[in-house]
């Protein structure tokens, strides 16, 4: 297809990524007289304010799962998708009282050092492999795809060199400057992200108001698709027939089961999200970072999920589709190509604003590949290679040994990404099979750290039966389990339940020696934390009021 780029599209774009590599090379040169240690590679020296903390958050959140598949999300079931970003908002919340403070107090590097510390090193080993696979695997793999995906059909460029091209930009700057240079150059790739999204939902709902403005053309919006602005989905429709999305979004379920397993796993104990939170200069700068990070997580549906439901009216309205034109017919989103949605949008965009918008794609891909590669990195070097291979190792070969495992880990996922090929919703492809390992995971933290009778026999068991019982629940029907989300947090509960069991067999009640010590004093947030705070409850509170 013709891609419609023009000059100053491409101009755009290359000023761009000449001044995300710029940067990122700039800030990882090693400075007079100093060479890069593990802390400066992998924890960015301890040195982030708050406001990179809080944006590198963001960039590395949101990336082709969010603006390919949670705009495809937003074409085939609506705006009840949000609950991933408005339920985070609290999530964070949650993460900075009460998880943060544990982990910068025991000066973590690694979430699996964490479990060393609390349980053991043989349980560190099985969650640091358990981490290592699903991030090549399904993170890595799934944003390459996505990324590919994306390229190949705004500018015509086949999937493997896309796929290539978007590995090689992320390698660029990531494997070479660690941390640091990827939380940097997290601060510019939002700006870009925010405008270029931001550019997209004023041109979807100025095309379906036919000029007349976006507040124009969000009410014509809710007023053609009503039911796509229901947060809480129904599981029949008005015929009686079932609700195929309810699968995915099991109605009030979503607000007080099983989201909250993926919610609270992906930001307490993500190594390539809460890796920037143990980077901070202080636990309160760290704090002020998740505060902002909460606050922009309740905007970043007007990016992502508004322009999918736009595309789907534009799509199903002649008028529309007759002034597009034959553009408009080229990779047409379907509910059975959701994805395809946030792309096809982005060929209407004027000229500049074009460039402009596939620049905050291309941000929030090599964002997110750059952070998950640093993370897999992170995770090899500190608790393998160092724990099992070389224990010796000084800061130059454990510097070097990242950045090895990082391209190696980076070229698996190239050889994976177009196999993911004929996925549709893949951002709900990612969460479910993400599914699998988290409850195990999230057990393991939560009891550990809140339950000092939690024994390091129990937590192994626990980890390593909660695949298994994921992957009954997941392929042997059961009524009334059919969401994934309920096999979810059904997993999370069972895994809890094996873990309390052994645990009070083996101890026969009484508190584990490497039990954590908790007081009122070690939870205690500033005014501005707990204003903030409530600030954000009380706005997604409202939200889910209005679109219930």
């Amino acid at each position: 297809m013709t891609n419609g780029f023009e000059f100053w599209d491409y101009a755009v774009f290359i000023a761009y990524a000449i001044l995300i590599l710029g940067v990122g090379l700039w800030v990882s040169r090693d400075k007079e007289g100093h060479e890069k240690n593990a802390e400066d590679y992998f924890l960015a020296s301890k040195s982030l304010p708050w406001w990179a903390i809080g944006t590198s958050l963001i960039a590395a959140n949101i990336s082709a799962e969010q603006f390919i598949g949670m705009s495809g999300s937003g074409f085939a079931l609506g705006l009840a998708i949000a609950s991933y970003e408005w339920m985070a908002a609290i999530t964070l919340i949650i993460v900075g009282k009460y998880f943060l403070p544990i982990f910068i107090e025991k000066g973590l590097y690694t979430i699996p050092e964490f479990v060393e510390k609390r349980f053991s090193t043989n349980l560190k080993t099985i969650l640091a492999v358990f981490w290592i696979a699903l991030y090549v695997f399904v993170n890595l793999a799934s944003v390459l795809y996505l990324g590919g995906l994306a390229i190949e059909t705004i500018m015509g460029i086949d999937m493997i060199y896309a796929v290539i091209g978007l590995a090689l930009f992320a390698a660029a700057y990531s494997l070479y400057g660690g941390l640091s240079a990827v939380a940097w150059t997290d601060v510019i790739q939002v700006v870009f992200l925010v405008l270029g999204g931001l550019a997209t939902t004023y041109l979807a709902l100025n095309t379906v108001s036919g000029g007349e403005g976006i507040m124009a053309g969000f009410s014509k919006v809710v007023e053609a698709a009503p039911e796509k602005f229901h947060m809480i989905l129904d599981e029949f429709n008005s015929d009686g027939s079932t609700n195929a999305n309810y699968l995915n979004l099991p109605g009030v379920w979503v607000l007080i089961g099983g989201l909250w397993v993926a919610n609270i796993y992906y930001w307490g104990f993500n190594q390539y999200i809460i890796q920037r939170t143990l980077a901070a200069k202080s636990l309160k700068e760290s704090q002020k970072g998740i505060l902002l990070a909460a606050g922009l997580k309740i905007i970043i549906p007007l990016i992502v999920v508004i322009p999918g439901i736009a595309a789907y009216v534009m799509v199903n309205d002649p008028s529309i589709m007759a002034g597009l034109g034959e553009a408009g017919q080229l990779s047409l989103p379907s509910s059975e190509q959701a994805d395809k949605a946030y792309p096809w949008l982005l060929q209407f965009l004027p000229t500049g604003l074009k460039g402009v918008a596939f620049a905050a794609l291309a941000a929030a891909i090599v964002s997110s590949l750059a952070s998950m590669l640093n993370s897999t990195s992170t995770i090899f070097t500190m608790d393998i290679y160092k724990q099992y291979i070389n224990k010796n190792a000084n800061d130059k070969t454990t510097v070097n040994v990242g950045r090895i495992s990082a391209a190696v880990a980076l070229v698996i996922a190239v050889i994976m990404a177009p196999l993911l090929g004929g996925i549709d919703q893949a951002f709900q492809f990612i969460q479910e099979w993400t599914g699998v390992v988290s409850p195990g995971i999230l057990a393991v933290f939560i009891l550990g750290l809140f339950w000092k009778k939690t024994t390091n026999a129990a937590a192994i068991w626990g980890a390593l039966l909660s695949i298994p019982i994921a992957l009954v629940l997941k392929f042997i029907p059961i009524a009334g389990l059919e969401p994934w989300m309920h096999q979810m947090g059904l997993t999370a509960v069972l895994t809890m339940l094996v873990i309390i069991i052994i645990s009070y067999l083996q101890n026969k009640g009484k508190e584990d020696e490497k039990g954590i010590p908790l007081s009122k004093e070690l939870f205690k947030t500033s005014p501005l934390f707990n204003i903030g705070s409530i600030i954000i409850c009380i706005v997604t509170a409202t939200l889910y009021c209005l679109f219930w």
